[in-house]
């Protein structure tokens, strides 16, 4: 917000009633004379005084409806011929040169369709807003301004700021149209999710382009310096279905993709359904989307950032579920200990945990350092856990916890136990030989070790495992212990008799 800002109209001030309405004669449109060259000549006036020959467009916008509608869209917006490179020169952050500026001013005067705000970052401002009223603002006391204004026949009002200024809540998500946003792009097409981009290049105007693996890069090299991007599903083919979706009444959006691959989109209401219908009908694919933002949901979000990659659009998307997301995981990394509940465990055998509203995930390897059969033996539905986070995934939207990261692993104890004897219980029969647990029965998920047929029993047998069963006492000897690929190999042909041990817990 600039210290000096003034409202600058051809009202005079004495012809206001109490309530600060005018009531005086003059016309609240622009006469396209002599008074809106005043107008013109009262910015450039405190343009010179600060020092300002180029202007920044910021937050360009042009209507709408009657952009998008079946009917034709309005001639040019008041734009012919302003910008060397044609209407794309209008576009938020475009530095135009003070002549251009002052076009626009005008413009907005007339009220021609095309609107925007004028500034130079933390020095200069111009907002034109309703009925002739002109806001200008300044970082420093313009009186040589001010007097010219005032000899134009205008008049300039001190106020604390213009109505027009934008405050950014800096807490509101914005996610930028990075690598890292079109590398989830990337991921949502092949995996099916995402098929179509909404690109709003002005408040009012957007463009819809269709996704493949192919055109990703195509799409992103072509979009307008600080669009407004929004991520959708493919569009549908069953074109019966699509018209079906025609509401009896009320706005809607009708978006389809011709044959040559071209994609269109309309708004219309109740009387022009029939014309939008037609040209759907024809198409190869489409979709009916509700005009309400409350009601529009696409996929995730992102807004354009200039080529340093900072996004310097003070314009915001309206925030989906995956939107925010990301934002919650970008406050989140590698090793970081987060407390969370366990909400589910999944038939699959993976335990997921609510983290603040995010549901993040324990593979059975990450429970426990011993064997897990299930996640239920280690966790239950509604358990509040304390878990370290292994992997953040913002493109794919997982976040990966270990609880055994936040415990000691005991296997390597148990190499000081190699070479000792002990009885164990026969946990399991394999082709190959019988697993027997060497830790407590107390113990729950207690370690096992192999003992593989050939330390079964002295000699060649061709049956090493006779009257062997499940929870039988067995003598064997700790021959290894491998932390790493996590193996325990015993013996009961080297177990020495004389000095068996119970099993027990770990030294």
């Amino acid at each position: 917000m600039l210290p000096h800002v003034y409202r600058v109209t051809k009202y005079d001030p004495a012809d206001r009633d109490e309530h600060g309405h005018y009531t005086g004669p003059e016309d609240t449109v622009s006469d396209h004379g002599v008074v809106e060259t005043a107008y013109l000549r009262a910015v450039e006036a405190f343009a010179a005084n600060v020092g300002v020959d180029r202007l920044c467009i910021r937050e360009p916008q042009i209507p709408s409806l009657a952009h998008f509608g079946v009917a034709p869209p309005l001639d040019d917006f008041g734009l012919d011929g302003l910008f060397p490179t044609g209407p794309a020169g209008f576009h938020d952050g475009a530095e135009v040169p003070l002549d251009i500026g002052l076009a626009l001013v005008r413009v907005m005067l007339r009220d021609g369709g095309a609107w925007c705000r004028l500034e130079v970052d933390g020095v200069f401002a111009v907002h034109v807003g309703w009925d002739q009223y002109l806001y200008i603002g300044s970082n420093r006391p313009c009186e040589e301004a001010l007097a010219r204004t005032r000899a134009l026949g205008l008049f300039p009002e001190r106020l604390d700021a213009s109505p027009y200024d934008v405050e950014a809540d800096e807490e509101d998500i914005q996610r930028p149209g990075d690598d890292d946003f079109w590398a989830g792009v990337r991921w949502a097409v092949a995996t099916g999710r995402a098929g179509t981009l909404e690109e709003t290049y002005l408040e009012g105007a957007s463009r819809w382009h269709h996704l493949t693996r192919d055109t990703i890069d195509v799409v992103r090299a072509g979009l307008a310096p600080r669009a407004r991007l929004a991520v959708w599903p493919a569009l549908l083919s069953d074109i019966d279905a699509v018209l079906g979706a025609l509401p009896v009444d009320g706005l809607v959006e009708g978006v389809w993709q011709d044959k040559d691959g071209r994609i269109h989109s309309a708004v219309a209401d109740e009387t022009e359904f029939p014309e939008l219908a037609a040209r759907i009908v024809g198409a190869d694919a489409a979709a009916v989307l509700s005009v309400n933002a409350d009601d529009r949901a696409p996929l995730f979000t992102a807004v354009m950032p200039d080529r340093d990659g900072v996004v310097r659009a003070r314009w915001r998307t309206e925030p989906t579920s995956s939107d925010r997301n990301w934002a919650f995981l970008k406050t989140l990394h590698r090793g970081q200990v987060v407390t969370g509940t366990v909400t589910r465990i999944a038939s699959f055998g993976v335990t997921f945990v609510d983290i603040g509203g995010f549901e993040a995930m324990i593979n059975i390897p990450e429970l426990s350092w011993r064997p897990v059969d299930h996640p239920s033996d280690v966790v239950t539905v509604g358990q509040e856990i304390d878990a370290e986070i292994l992997d953040v995934d913002p493109i794919r939207d997982r976040v990966s916890l270990s609880l055994k990261a936040l415990q000691e692993d005991p296997m390597p104890l148990l190499i000081r136990r190699i070479g000792r004897t002990i009885v164990g219980r026969v946990t399991k029969l394999v082709p190959f030989g019988v697993f027997v647990r060497i830790e407590e029965a107390e113990v729950e998920n207690g370690f096992e070790g192999l003992v593989h047929n050939s330390e079964l029993a002295d000699g060649r047998s061709d049956n090493p495992q006779p009257g062997i069963q499940v929870g039988q006492a067995l003598l064997v000897k700790i021959l290894d212990v491998d932390p790493v690929q996590r193996r325990i190999t015993l013996s009961h042909r080297q177990a020495a008799s004389p000095v068996p041990a119970p099993p027990g817990d770990l030294p």
